[in-house]
């Protein structure tokens, strides 16, 4: 694979640089930037500026949607987008739902749903994990029972993302209690209006609410809204994983991340010198970056092997493992070299308008919440120690 970037891809980054500075909101960019609270409106408002530019389902086919880009471009413009500081894209119905309807979905279902995620009519979230049953899927225990023409959903879905801001969740569910647990699930569109639906909130370890508790009591679904065949959401939920463990590497955010750990590196100073001068610190901020430009490559062969028509495997798993854990010690260092300054003491921190003169700026106040925060990365979308399960099995056959 040729690393460097052709003529035309370097005149499409000069693009994309030009849109970011014209159309990406400064108090948007400020916020990512800082890791200060974006709220709902401020992700729905980059989601509609990429929509009208044509740039927001940038992996989905022309057909329906997409841009028609190769990976390389798709690869500049998310590495861009970082670096801008744009809000992230909630990845839930445009890089999770998106990709398993245009597959396996109807063509009644890509007509009417597919547009919906695009003009940011739905709100998607995903119903995934359950207590106790969380890297461990195949043990889903909520129900969806055949009741002419609908299902009839039980049951109890956790750690549901933004699922306060939503208004359809995406689940597994139980169908067939009598075979093997894998051949028993199925894939459900659930509108999270309707009755029998209650989210209670979860505040984590950073005070902030982001994950819920989805309880389902004698939910009516209709049957359209079952995804391709009953009993086998389990060859749809392998599917959508790949492109979320892919996701969660986060290529783009971990570039970005370092930039701003240099930034703090060179400003804080220890023992009269710059903390980036420190042989100790040095060293961990070198290993990090070697670590990231490899992953780089990686990321790049898998978008690669996607735009060709084909699915990541193993390779999704090894940049879900790699990436996480360089998110979290970018993040780890970041608040290392903060210090003190790294939490914030009171709740307007996290707000836009604070200052922390000590450092000179937002970002000090949220370095403490993010790390704490990020420490599931290495957990959900399968845990790491899952991700290398499936590594042994794929590549090695054990």
């Amino acid at each position: 694979m040729d690393l460097q970037f052709t003529t035309e891809e370097l005149a499409f980054r000069d693009e994309v640089r030009a849109f970011l500075k014209d159309k990406l909101p400064e108090e948007l960019a400020h916020k990512v930037k800082n890791g200060l609270r974006l709220t709902k409106q401020d992700m729905e408002r980059w989601h509609a500026i990429l929509n009208e530019r044509g740039w927001l389902a940038n992996h989905w086919p022309e057909q329906y949607g997409g841009p028609g880009w190769s990976a390389v471009q798709k690869f500049i413009f998310e590495h861009e987008c970082a670096l801008a500081g744009t809000p992230r894209i909630v990845p839930f119905g445009l890089s999770m739902l998106g990709p398993v309807l245009i597959k396996y979905g109807n063509e009644q279902q890509k007509n009417y749903w597919l547009p919906r995620i695009l003009n940011g009519a739905d709100w998607w979230c995903q119903g995934y994990s359950e207590p106790g049953s969380g890297s461990d899927l195949a043990s889903v225990k909520t129900t969806a029972v055949r009741d002419g023409d609908h299902y009839i959903v039980n049951g109890q879905k956790t750690w549901t993302t933004l699922g306060h801001h939503a208004n359809m969740i995406f689940c597994l569910v139980r169908t067939n209690k009598e075979v093997k647990a894998q051949a028993g699930i199925s894939f459900l569109l659930i509108d999270m209006n309707t009755p029998g639906v209650e989210v209670r909130p979860i505040i984590t370890l950073d005070g902030e609410h982001e994950v819920n508790e989805v309880f389902f009591t004698d939910v009516k679904v209709p049957v359209e809204n079952l995804v391709g065949e009953e009993n086998k959401g389990w060859t749809y939920a392998k599917y959508l994983l790949t492109y979320e463990r892919t996701n969660i590497a986060g290529v783009g955010f971990s570039v970005a991340g370092l930039e701003k750990l240099k930034v703090v590196a060179d400003r804080v100073q220890c023992n009269g010198k710059p903390l980036s001068q420190d042989p100790l610190f040095a060293a961990r901020l070198a290993k990090v970056e070697i670590d990231l430009e490899n992953m780089k490559t990686t990321n790049l062969r898998v978008i690669a092997a996607v735009a060709g028509g084909g699915v990541p495997g193993a390779e999704s798993s090894m940049l879900k493992i790699k990436g996480t854990e360089i998110r979290q010690e970018l993040l780890s260092l970041t608040r290392r070299a903060m210090g003190p300054y790294a939490a914030p003491f009171i709740e307007e921190a996290l707000h836009a308008g604070y200052s922390e003169p000590a450092i000179g700026d937002e970002a000090a106040a949220s370095a403490a919440a993010s790390y704490f925060n990020y420490r599931k990365l290495s957990i959900f979308g399968g845990s790491n120690e899952i991700q290398k399960n499936i590594i042994s099995k794929m590549i090695l056959g054990l």
